[in-house]
């Protein structure tokens, strides 16, 4: 869509004409001069025009004038007063529109260009993989949106992450756990997060989704696979955009929702919107608390959220965005492993924030500005130690370790090891860490439509990143601050509405890691346009790469820093530093229309190589890797074992398919199955030359990795299929959903080597098949009981399913939520 400010035109009189003939035509060029002119041409997903196109300009929920398209597909409405309009369209065989509103002075000439889905199975307008608005249709991409009103009976977006090919996500624990997204394979924290196009991301890439809430959410859009061709660091694996609402009603409308459950849970939030002339706004808060199903695991979470709009002409927009998330949540850790729970806090703070001026100086140029701030901390405290205390005394030194109760651990794979593990160490209470991730960033963008058919994209992006460690426990502080550059440019076509692509790439001065070129490629063709029966056929391919700055954790832990903070500097001058890890991309795919659009089905391959990973390593592997000399070693091993190096590396590939169905009006149907298959091709941490050490006595001759894969393994917590289904029925004032995802087991460690009564490790359960499989399903509904209350239910993991998370972890039971929602104010 576009916007176009152009000036007012001078007319001349002819003074030939009488009296009554030129006050006539003065008054008709001085209303046509004071009218606000809104034209554009109507397409199909594809690009191909649409004549006869029926259309209709709204203001205040009135129609003030209609029109239809012509041959080319263009349109033109105008209306004599200023104010805030919406344009609506309805076509044969197609579904209605309704754009958002926009705001419209006089004078104005606004071009809004618009595109038409089919009646069958809608494909939204996403931004995330070419940087402008573009038709799913058009895209080369595997491009996912959750939209808003699918988030409408949930706390969080978790479940809904779930809900998509490509992608797992592992919650370990329960409300407020730590909630990670892998997609395609890749690290959890190689996804580029944003938050109304500020980066939400820790500084290298970790983002928890457990404290993130559904409210003021309109649509997440989830891009699987790297892109940091268009985002720079961290869209190593994929990219997560979740947008906040516009107020869009001509009068202020508030909501309420509250809503209780088991679990002693309760919710209660407060939505406003509206606009008024040139302003829209929304304003949004919510609480959450449950005391979740374990004991010292309470969890609550504020939300405010802010959307605050201006827009002095159609031309010029300016925004202001705020999200701000206030969690605290227990953290009993892998109960299933101690039989207690650990009397433990974890506490966080975040804060996304933002200014954005956009402008469009003609019909095919548009320019954005954005400053944009992230105010991360996580903090974590244990009031006392908990477990059954022993002291051990040796060189008149005595110490104190607290053991779990005795306990049997059973894997998924058959095998099963009982004992007590250690649970925490004398003297560790307190404020365990203290973490904080700060950035600000500076952000242009600019995309100029050459043709039609032809659109360029350039953007700079700045950063100025922040961030620490504390361990008072240690007596350790890490502090670091890093400056990045980014320069982005792309080519957005297509040929004739059939042959679309993607060309472009990014040069990235990192403060650590240097110079980085990214490219990404992209082809879209239709062989077979949509139509009816067997028709719409889209061929697909995708090549990018990816990179990924080092984690806090990654920088502070490196080998490099550690000789160069705790030994001879000029060790740390023989040893590279940290080097960005990396990600290359292949992916082909083929979209199938059927049954006149509706029915859409996809299957994708992809193979993504996963280079210079990041590991903790040994002191005495690295000692073998670069050849460390006896005092480095004896100096590793005396500050943390060891440190970070990027010796990691594994391949992952796969095949995604998805199915979209509307068999008719009120029904709709969407599911998907993947299959991924990952393999570790270097690991010096899961190296057999450790093999000594990872044994479990008890079960002999079985190699165990115990913090990461060892080599060819599949690697941790990446099941290798994965399914998902949602089915939906809305008729009048009923609506009905069933959801289910479906997991095979998983790879993954007890990670309790060295940890149990005697100081051994026969906790360790072999890596294969570690995590149980499992099935989730969740039912909601809701029903309109008066024109302005709804009332509604949602019913989580009907089945009871508690291996959801990885093993350790027991995840929720049956949990159900019933509440009521509330709409003061007039549409």
């Amino acid at each position: 869509m576009r916007v176009l400010l152009r000036p007012k035109r001078r007319h001349f009189l002819p003074f030939a004409l009488g009296n009554s003939a030129r006050i006539f035509m003065v008054l008709a060029f001085s209303l046509s001069a004071h009218a606000v002119v809104v034209r554009g041409v109507v397409t199909d997903s594809l690009g191909a025009v649409v004549p006869g196109a029926t259309l209709a300009l709204m203001e205040n929920g009135r129609v003030i004038v209609r029109t239809s398209t012509g041959a080319d597909g263009s349109y033109e409405l105008s209306c004599g007063d200023q104010g805030r309009f919406q344009v609506l369209v309805g076509a044969a065989t197609f579904a209605g529109l309704k754009t958002t509103d926009f705001y419209g002075g006089r004078l104005d000439v606004v071009v809004r260009d618009l595109a038409l889905q089919p009646a069958g199975v809608q494909q939204q307008v996403t931004v995330t993989a070419t940087g402008t608005p573009t038709p799913q249709a058009q895209l080369s991409s595997s491009v996912s949106v959750i939209e808003g009103d699918e988030l409408a009976t949930r706390v969080g977006v978790t479940d809904e992450l779930r809900q998509m090919p490509g992608v797992n996500v592992v919650q370990t624990g329960q409300n407020g756990g730590q909630t990670s997204l892998f997609v395609r394979g890749g690290q959890s924290d190689a996804n580029k997060i944003l938050v109304d196009g500020i980066p939400a991301e820790d500084i290298g890439g970790g983002f928890d989704f457990g404290p993130v809430s559904s409210t003021g959410i309109a649509s997440v859009e989830v891009y699987r696979g790297p892109d940091s061709a268009l985002y720079g660091s961290d869209a190593n694996a994929g990219v997560v955009s979740i947008q906040t609402p516009r107020g869009a009603t001509a009068k202020p409308v508030l909501n309420y929702t509250g809503d209780f459950g088991n679990f002693r849970s309760y919710r209660n939030e407060v939505t406003l919107g509206g606009e008024h002339r040139t302003l829209d706004y929304f304003l949004g808060y919510s609480r959450f608390d449950t005391s979740n199903a374990l004991p010292e695991d309470e969890y609550h979470d504020g939300t405010p959220v802010a959307n605050l709009g201006w827009s002095p002409t159609a031309a010029t927009q300016v925004r202001f965005t705020l999200r701000y998330s206030a969690s605290a949540t227990g953290v009993p850790g892998p109960h299933d492993f101690y039989d207690l729970a650990n009397d433990a806090k974890q506490a966080d703070q975040d804060l996304y924030s933002g200014a954005t001026v956009e402008n469009r100086t003609s019909s095919n140029w548009h320019n954005l500005v954005r400053y944009a701030i992230t105010r991360k901390r996580e903090t974590e405290a244990e009031w006392f130690p908990t477990g059954n205390p022993l002291a051990s005394c040796s060189f008149g030194y005595c110490s104190i370790t607290y053991y779990g109760n005795p306990v049997t651990i059973h894997g998924a794979n058959g095998y099963s090891a009982s004992g007590q593990a250690v649970m925490n160490y004398g003297g560790a209470s307190g404020l365990l860490y203290n973490q904080r991730s700060n950035r600000d960033e500076f952000q242009y963008q600019s995309d100029h439509s050459f043709t039609q058919h032809v659109t360029g994209f350039f953007s700079f992006r700045y950063e100025n990143e922040r961030g620490d460690f504390n361990y008072p426990a240690y007596s350790e502080t890490e502090q670091t601050q890093r400056t990045n550059f980014e320069y982005t440019a792309q080519i957005n076509g297509d040929a004739k509405n059939r042959f679309f692509y993607s060309v472009g790439g990014g040069v990235e001065k990192n403060h650590l890691d240097g110079l980085s070129f990214t490219p990404r490629f992209g082809l879209a063709w239709y062989p077979v346009r949509p139509g009816s029966g067997f028709r719409g056929t889209k061929v697909r391919c995708n090549f990018s790469k990816g990179i990924q700055e080092p984690s806090l954790y990654n920088e502070f832990y490196s080998l490099h820093n550690v000789l160069l903070q705790n030994g001879d500097p000029t060790d740390a001058t023989r040893y590279p530093p940290v080097a960005p890890e990396q990600a290359r991309t292949y992916e082909a795919g083929v979209d199938q229309d059927l049954f006149g659009q509706k029915l859409l089905f996809k299957v994708s391959y992809f193979h993504n190589e996963l280079g210079r990973q990041f590991e903790f390593v040994s002191a005495n592997e690295l000692g073998k890797l670069f050849g460390l000399s006896p005092s480095v070693v004896n100096l590793l091993n005396n500050t943390n074992g060891g440190a970070t190096a990027n010796t990691l590396a594994y391949r992952a590939q796969g095949i995604e398919t998805e199915l979209q169905w509307r068999p008719f009006e009120h029904f709709y149907m969407r599911g998907g199955y993947t299959y991924l298959d990952t393999v570790t091709q270097r690991s010096f941490s899961g190296s057999v030359l450790n093999a000594a050490f990872y044994e479990n006595p008890n079960i002999p001759g079985v190699l165990i990795g115990a913090s990461s894969p060892l080599l060819g393994a599949r690697a941790f917590r990446r099941p290798p299929h994965t399914g998902y289904f949602a089915m939906e029925y809305l008729h009048s004032k009923f609506l009905l959903g069933f959801k289910g995802v479906m997991s095979s087991r998983a790879d993954d460690s007890t990670f309790l080597a060295y940890s149990d009564l005697y100081g051994g490790n026969t906790l360790l359960l072999p890596n294969r098949n570690l995590d149980y499989g499992y099935t989730k399903l969740d039912l909601n509904a809701t029903y309109q009981w008066k024109p302005k209350i709804n009332i509604f239910t949602q019913l989580d993991n009907l089945l009871g399913e508690q291996h959801i998370g990885p093993i350790g972890y027991p995840g929720l039971p049956f949990t159900f939520r019933l509440g009521v929602k509330v709409r003061f104010g007039k549409d």
